[in-house]
Order: structure tokens, then sequence, then C-alpha cells
């Protein structure tokens, strides 16, 4: 099973020489390198050539580099999407997908530019529309040239648009929050959970982090290196579930087990589900350790 850990997911802002520097050493997951809502309109130009110099030029190690372009019909996405695509990051993460006829629309530029084959697309889960739409935009991964691979939500955005208020636990967002997971997972997608605002709030922060994770989020996206650590703590499997994963996939692999549906793990009744959901979880551990 490949896997590839995306707990800790950090906007980086695409004018900032010295923070694309930075990020080459943090110890995020992912760095997304961000030419939207960070950079100004005077800034976009300088930071598109920084960003593609800094992804042409590598040095990211095993973090994954996401392009964050702007949205489709504003007047700097047909540059960044054909400097992102020339410089080939691991994704191309598109702002404000609210209808597959969106990802229909970079897919065909990706084919249009022979873009790398690596080359994913992320996709913003911000507006009332794309709530709307989730399961047709998570199907959409079915269709090869849209290559979309991750859900990102744009928390902010949604609580602008919809008015409700981002208090603690999120009560007014779960509903949506966890439909979203379910479509992605439906279809086979990542989906990576929104930012916490409140630098000053590291209690605040490990809390969503941990609300994120049970609602089946693979990871969280990040304003801040300081959220990094407690960030990828929460997200890994711990020691004793990553310990009781190997135990259940060792139960159902013995032949005497081959054919059964359930064993018993030290008193517990274990279902071939969960041995399935034990693989996952030390895939996840195994990736996380290789780095």
């Amino acid at each position: 099973m490949n896997i590839r850990p995306r707990r800790s997911v950090l906007y980086m802002p695409g004018s900032n020489a010295r923070a694309l520097e930075k990020a080459k050493a943090l110890p995020a997951d992912a760095i997304i390198l961000d030419l939207e809502d960070s950079v100004a309109p005077e800034a976009k130009p300088e930071a598109r050539r920084q960003v593609a110099q800094a992804v042409k030029g590598g040095g990211f190690g095993r973090r994954e580099v996401i392009i964050r372009i702007n949205g489709i019909g504003t007047p700097w996405y047909n540059e960044d999407i054909s400097a992102a695509i020339a410089a080939g990051p691991d994704a191309i993460l598109v702002p404000k997908v609210s209808t597959p006829q969106r990802l229909e629309i970079v897919g065909q530029r990706l084919i249009d530019m022979d873009a790398d084959a690596k080359i994913r697309v992320w996709a913003m889960i911000e507006t009332a529309m794309s709530l709307f739409n989730i399961r047709e935009l998570a199907a959409a991964a079915h269709e090869p040239e849209t290559r979309l691979s991750c859900f990102v939500m744009g928390t902010n955005d949604l609580a602008k648009e919809t008015r409700v208020h981002l208090v603690p636990g999120r009560a007014p967002m779960v509903g949506w929050l966890a439909n979203c997971v379910l479509s992605a997972h439906t279809y086979g997608i990542d989906i990576i959970d929104g930012v916490y605002n409140n630098l000053s709030d590291m209690d605040g922060f490990v809390r969503e982090c941990a609300e994120g994770r049970d609602l089946g989020f693979e990871g969280k996206t990040l304003i801040h290196p300081n959220q990094i650590e407690p960030c990828n703590q929460a997200f890994s499997p711990r020691a004793d579930e990553v310990a009781m994963a190997r135990k259940m996939i060792e139960a159902f692999d013995m032949p005497e087990n081959q054919s059964k549906g359930v064993v018993q793990i030290e008193g517990r009744m274990v279902e071939r589900l969960h041995a399935e959901m034990a693989r996952r979880t030390v895939a996840i551990a195994d990736a996380i350790a290789a780095q």
C-alpha cells in the first residue's frame, strides 16, 4: 500500500523569497507555495516568477510541493497555470472549485501543455456551491484527465460566504465537513482540513487537529511553522495503535485464518475489515518512519 503522509500542509506566501527558502527545511509533509490570497495584486507577477524558480530549483526533499494558483476567471489564472505546469510541482491547487466543469478546464490545460504525468490537481472547497456539488466534484476523480487527487477545505471562505460563526468545535460546519470527507473517501481521494486562525491559542489548535483527525481528514492546512509539530503528532498513528494494527494483520495472514472473517486477538473479536483498516494504519506509520 503506497501512501504519502499529508498530516501537515503549510501555506507559504509566494511573494516572500525568504519563506520559500525556509520551507525547504521545515518538517511539514507538504508545502503550498501560494500565489493567491497571501499575495497582493501588484506582487503577483514577481511571486509567480519566484515560485516557479523555487520549484524548478528543487531542494524540498521528501516534502510534497504544491502551487496554489489564482482562480479561473481572474486576471492571473492563465499565466499562473502555465507557469505552474512548466515548473512541475507535485500538484496544482485550484481555488474556488464549485463545479466539475472547472476541473475539466484545468484538465484540458494540462493536456494542451503536455504536462508532466506526475502533476496532480488539488481542489479548494470554499464556496456554498462546492458544498452542494461535493459528490459530483469527488466523482470527477474517476475521470483521468482531471488528475484530481485531493480536496482542501477553505473554512475561512466558507464562513465568509455562508455567515456561519467559526466557534470552538465548529458545530455550524461539522455536517458540511463530514459530508466532504465522506464524498472524498467514497471516490478514493484525500482531503485536508482548513486552517486554524488564532496563532496564540495552541490548545485550541491541538483540539481542532484532533477533531479533524476523528472526522477522517488526512491532515490540516497550516498558516505558521509553529503549528507543524503538534499537527504532525495529532495526525500520526499512536504507537499502541500501530502495534495492535500489526497484530491484526499478522493474525489474518496466518494460514489457518485465511478464510476466516473474524478472529480473536487478546480477548477482542476482530473482523477482517478491521485488518484492512490496520493495513492503512501501518502503511502510514511506515511512511512517516521512512521520512
